[in-house]
């Protein structure tokens, strides 16, 4: 015989999460991602060009800091996955801010180079930036800062390195 609630719900008979001992609030995962959404929440609040996004930044100061990069190089150097990182870089070249060009050594492949908007805007941004960090740290004392960026980083290291 089933239950009324069986009849409403066809799941009911299978054990919720919480049954089992998991709630997702307490995940690591889910405490990532609040985290990083409270970060970008604060990069648009401050940012000065409104326009640009926390990951078009990113990408910014790596080509930046790397010179000419093809789209696999910053892939690597940000963790950024290829499909996002092709719109970003239509949004960066369309604002003027990065432009393509070949390898020289290899025809076929397509570089990205900062421009000189591009540059003046990452310049004019890192001390923002830095400010925006601190923002999103601002909860933990000094102590704390330091050791959630080495748990990160830990946490980020290759395990086969």
């Amino acid at each position: 015989m089933t239950s009324d609630r069986s009849m409403l719900d066809p799941h009911a008979d299978h054990p919720t999460p919480s049954q089992q001992g998991y709630d997702f609030s307490e995940q690591v995962g889910h405490l990532l991602r609040k985290a990083y959404q409270r970060h970008i929440a604060i990069f648009q609040r401050h940012v000065a060009e409104k326009q640009l996004t926390a990951i078009q930044f990113v990408t910014l100061c790596t080509v930046m800091e790397r010179g000419p990069s093809s789209l696999t190089d910053i892939v690597n150097a940000t963790a950024i996955d290829p499909a996002t990182l092709r719109g970003v870089i239509k949004r960066l070249k369309a604002r003027e801010w990065v432009r393509l060009s070949t390898d020289p050594r290899d025809q076929r492949k397509v570089m990205v180079v900062i421009t000189e908007p591009g540059e003046a805007l990452v310049e004019e941004m890192v001390p923002e930036a830095k400010r925006i960090s601190d923002a999103t740290m601002a909860n933990l004392n000094p102590a704390e800062q330091v050791a959630l960026m080495h748990l990160l980083d830990k946490m980020n290291a290759d395990p086969a390195a």
